[in-house]
């Protein structure tokens, strides 16, 4: 079976299960947008090395699950979950909230606005994080216009741009304090 089924060249995609909406509905427009956003974090996480590319990973899983549910019809989310696919949890806001908490911890006090491009896995985390904005708000829009959207989906990506900017703090940080040890 070939990738191009032609199916959506009329202006429609399907949902899992076969359900057809137009691509510019709120739906399409909310998981594309997530699916960008990963696409952004798969660009940080193969640029960033330790601990950093550990989280990342982790975000992404969680990810999947979340892009997961906004792929499906409300009418279809039962059998979304009875067929056993992953959904966002409160353990992965929670993950989140640890990352933030210790990131806080060692973090500088934060000076006004930051200049994205210090390294290329700092931009690639800006940019991670501006495109977590857009998801966010693209998901909110979802749940104003078409249906509620679970609040863990939209508190999920509000956390989360919050902690890759702390990350992006981080390596940056991290970055100069190596570069003053080599000067030394």
């Amino acid at each position: 079976m070939s990738i191009a089924t032609r199916t959506g060249d009329m202006g429609t995609t399907g949902l899992m299960y076969g359900r057809r909406v137009r691509k510019d509905s709120p739906r399409v427009e909310a998981y594309g947008e997530v699916d960008e956003f990963n696409a952004c974090l798969g660009l940080a996480r193969a640029q960033a090395s330790g601990e950093v590319r550990k989280v990342l990973e982790t975000i992404q899983k969680a990810l999947v699950g979340l892009m997961g549910e906004l792929a499906v019809s409300p009418e279809d989310l039962a059998r979304y979950e009875g067929d056993g696919y992953a959904r966002l949890k409160e353990e992965d806001l929670s993950f989140l909230d640890e990352q933030i908490e210790l990131l806080e911890g060692r973090a500088p006090k934060a000076q006004g606005w930051s200049m994205p491009g210090g390294s290329v896995v700092g931009a690639a985390l800006d940019l991670a994080r501006t495109v977590c904005r857009r998801s966010e708000r693209a998901v909110w829009r979802l749940g104003e216009k078409e249906e509620k959207v679970r609040i863990l989906i939209p508190k999920y990506l509000n956390r989360l741009s919050d902690l890759l900017w702390l990350l992006e703090q981080s390596v940056e940080t991290d970055l100069s304090a190596q570069e003053k040890t080599k000067k030394s």
